[in-house]
């Protein structure tokens, strides 16, 4: 299905990902168990990254068996949104000339495969697409194919994955506990600033004194509570003023425009988070 909302990943390459806590030992006995997995955690906080990650291990690290390994696409990801439908998930019937054919989703596909099936930002998902994966998270692990007729069966290697991001929850968009409640959950958040500093000089080309000023930058503004907004700056944001800054940019510049402005249109949160800025690249305002 050719759908820009999903994402097949052969993971020809090891993803990089820096464990913060016991988050791969977790996953890896979830999977062991084959127990669907809830990560919870802010924006740009690095869950889908540790999706991928995961995936490599399992599929294609030096301790995955030969079975895991001869899956073509180990990890299918599917970017939820308010118009995503059960329809966008199982599959639908479509015309192919003179004959209507079948086109699998790219749920049924991991279902069939035995791959893992990551919903990101579940709770974006419309409610339709949320009740149809129920049938997957318990004993049963089926997939009711209705405009077939079919009932699938989960392959043994089947693993589903969701995200959501408790801090924009409200009454219409939050996850409900008889979903919440069929998976088990590891909460995320932003790496500390020494992990975050090697995260971002990795990711964005920086030198280490760039990317730990960086991090002090995004450690700062997550505690500017008091001027409107509850997160801050995601390690996303981050990675993405130190790129404009190997790219050239100025890094007050490069911060203003990647951080400052991406993270608020509000004109005093604005100004709190330059003033920060500011601060910590004082000697590179100077130089």
């Amino acid at each position: 299905m050719n759908n820009p909302t999903t994402a097949s990943a052969t993971l020809d390459q090891e993803p990089f990902y820096l464990p913060v806590g016991d988050e791969v030992a977790l996953f890896k006995a979830a999977y062991a168990q084959r127990l669907p997995v809830l990560l919870k955690g802010p924006t740009g906080c690095g869950k889908t990254r540790f999706v991928e990650y995961m995936a490599y291990q399992l599929f294609r690290g030096a301790q995955a068996s030969a079975e895991l390994r001869g899956i073509e696409y180990p990890l299918q990801t599917i970017a939820c949104h308010e118009d995503l439908s059960a329809t966008d998930l199982v599959g639908r019937f479509l015309l192919q000339g003179d004959e209507t054919v079948w086109q699998d989703g790219p749920l049924t596909r991991s279902v069939q495969e035995g791959s893992i099936c990551y919903l990101d930002e579940i709770v974006e998902a419309r409610k339709d697409s949320t009740v149809l994966i129920h049938s997957l998270t318990d004993h049963r692990r089926i997939l009711p194919i209705e405009k077939r007729g079919l009932i699938l069966d989960a392959h043994p290697n089947f693993l589903l994955v969701i995200s959501y991001n408790p801090g924009y929850q409200n009454v219409l968009k939050d996850l409900k506990t008889s979903t919440r409640q069929r998976f088990i959950a590891i909460d995320f958040d932003y790496p500390s600033v020494a992990a975050e500093t090697d995260i971002i000089a990795h990711e964005s080309g920086v030198d280490l004194e760039t990317a730990g000023q960086l991090a002090a930058l995004g450690a700062k503004i997550r505690h500017l509570r008091e001027h409107g907004f509850d997160e801050g700056v995601s390690t996303r944001l981050l990675i993405y003023a130190g790129q404009m800054m190997v790219a050239g940019v100025a890094p007050t510049r490069a911060c203003d425009v990647a951080i400052c402005r991406a993270v608020s249109d509000d004109a005093d949160v604005q100004s709190a988070m330059q003033a920060v800025v500011q601060a910590i690249f004082a000697e590179s305002m100077i130089g």
